[in-house]
């Protein structure tokens, strides 16, 4: 690890890049105590952690930033020295050029040497944002960084692994003299998705927990925007066609492989719409009231090419079920002010408030088409399931193109069975003509009532929901 510049020149052009080139060989200056870490937005997000040592500054490329936590390990690439000029560089790098990005101080300041030698180096931070002691080490032919002191905040608590999102119930709109105890949210025609924002990386995960991060590639960047920033952000993910939200333009979406996705994203991108925060910087949020979270979160200014903070409005809930029916929107939300977040649970703190009921079912079976449909089917057989297994609710034949009636035959044909998946006994016309099958696929379907036999008046059908589990269904 000898002081050398000569790879950094190498590396760069005078008069392409507004990077520091200074002539000469290394001097030797300073106490070989400053450093600086930077924060790189070139292909790849990462931070290059630089230390001041014999006239040079030594740096590692962190492609997660300086672990948090003690025993967490994460790859640090050494990489070439930069001149001491660098320590107070920030600009722009050309495209084309060497590390083209946008660079920025993210920290700086003063650190110790505890040892220093070709295989390890071991240093206590002293900066605004970091202050702590870390070992950089050889691991085989990489170098790796861990910390190894506790975080200086006592109180840390470490981004969780997994979160659940908190669900709704179906209800009508809170009483006027209640009504400022209360916020408005719009109900988006999409997917709900928790995004788990890492060191710039950030994970998508599905409402049962699936990680969904390559069905939506477009959404990568929001992990960039947001950083050095540990978070849990909850939304919906949508698809719009003609300035609104398409559960339909959605479904492609959702069913696509990692290659098809990449293809889609420029095809029929998606937005996030995000409306809830769960974990920031070393804090649960989990038992803040609702208004709190999202003070926090709009000082975040989220705004991208696809994603953006979802309104919420305050009182007026009225108003803003006649603004979602005007702008044909599913329906509305309304969320208690003083609610805390309860991952995992369906509770009235939370109310969908739509003209359209919408239900989660489980496909029993199908009823051969006539007709036009004489080569497909004519009617989804539908269940939920409860304690004694899966109830029958009733059939759906209508909302389907000709590409989807295809596709789900197709399903349906390699999950067929020879008995009924349905705990209660069918009326025999019903029943007639059925084919049954594995009861492992989940709907979403809308429908105007229950009858008062307990099935569904007026279904149609939405799309197959990939991120439900059917023993999931009702929780």
């Amino acid at each position: 690890m000898a002081p050398d510049l000569a790879e950094y020149r190498r590396k760069r052009r005078a008069g392409r890049t507004p990077e520091p080139l200074p002539d000469g060989e290394v001097v030797p200056r300073g106490d070989d105590d400053t450093f600086v870490i930077h924060e790189h937005h070139a292909r790849r997000l990462h931070w290059d952690v630089r230390l001041e040592r014999d006239g040079v500054l030594v740096s590692w490329a962190v492609p997660k930033g300086l672990p948090t936590e003690p025993g967490t390990v994460r790859l640090a690439v050494n990489t070439e020295d930069h001149p001491m000029e660098y320590a107070s560089f920030s600009g722009e790098i050309p495209r084309g050029e060497y590390g083209a990005g946008r660079m920025t101080i993210w920290d700086t300041g003063r650190y110790e040497t505890l040892k220093w030698s070709e295989r390890e180096v071991s240093v206590v931070l002293h900066g605004s944002r970091v202050e702590g002691k870390y070992v950089f080490f050889r691991s085989g032919e990489d170098w790796q960084v861990i910390r190894s002191d506790p975080p200086q905040d006592p109180d840390w608590d470490p981004l969780p692994a997994l979160l659940s999102p908190m669900l709704a119930v179906t209800g009508s709109l809170p009483p006027a003299e209640e009504d400022e105890a209360w916020a408005y949210e719009f109900k988006w025609d999409g997917v709900r998705a928790l995004a788990r924002v890492e060191g710039g990386h950030v994970t998508l995960f599905s409402r049962r927990g699936g990680d969904i991060t390559a069905t939506y590639p477009e959404l990568r960047g929001l992990g960039a925007q947001l950083g050095s920033t540990q978070v849990w952000l909850d939304g919906e993910i949508v698809a719009l066609r003609e300035g609104r939200p398409s559960f339909a333009a959605l479904q492609a979406r959702m069913h696509a492989g990692e290659q098809r996705a990449r293809q889609l994203a420029n095809q029929q991108p998606v937005t996030y719409l995000v409306f809830d925060l769960l974990h920031l910087q070393g804090r649960s949020c989990l038992q803040l009231p609702y208004a709190q979270r999202r003070e926090l979160l709009s000082e975040f200014e989220l705004g991208g090419p696809r994603w953006q903070l979802s309104p919420s409005f305050a009182g007026g809930g009225a108003a803003v079920v006649d603004a979602a029916a005007e702008q044909r929107l599913e329906g509305v939300i309304a969320k208690r002010l003083s609610s805390l977040y309860r991952p995992g649970q369906r509770t009235s703190d939370w109310l969908k408030i739509t003209d359209l009921r919408t239900l989660e079912v489980v496909i029993g079976g199908w009823r051969p088409g006539e007709g036009k449909r004489s080569d497909t089917f004519g009617s989804l057989m539908l269940g939920v399931p409860e304690n004694g297994g899966l109830r029958y609710v009733g059939q759906v034949g209508s909302g389907f193109t000709e590409e989807m009636l295809r596709d789900l035959l197709a399903r349906l044909r390699k999950l067929e069975r020879t008995s009924s998946p349905f705990a209660d006994e069918l009326p025999r016309e019903r029943a007639k003509g059925a084919h049954w099958v594995e009861p492992v696929l989940v709907a979403e379907v809308v429908f105007k009532d229950w009858t008062r036999d307990g099935r569904l008046r007026a279904p149609a059908w939405r799309g197959l929901r990939p991120d439900l589990d059917p023993a999931e269904l009702g929780r």
